[in-house]
């Protein structure tokens, strides 16, 4: 019984992952345009300011 309960948790860690996952906003739209103006500029990566910058911008 304890190999089907580390299936059944494994199997809810990985939906609570995705329902995590599939919050945040796609790159380039107007909610992560948003977002990134909130985060502070040094947590940005090198592809986030190059996104950001091609995206919201110009």
């Amino acid at each position: 019984m304890t190999k089907m309960k580390q299936i059944a948790a494994l199997g809810f860690v990985a939906l609570f992952a995705l329902g995590v996952a599939a919050c945040s906003p796609d790159v380039g739209s107007p909610e992560w345009c948003t977002q990134m103006k909130e985060k502070p500029k040094g947590d940005w990566s090198t592809n986030e300011a190059a996104d950001f910058t091609k995206n919201c911008i110009m």
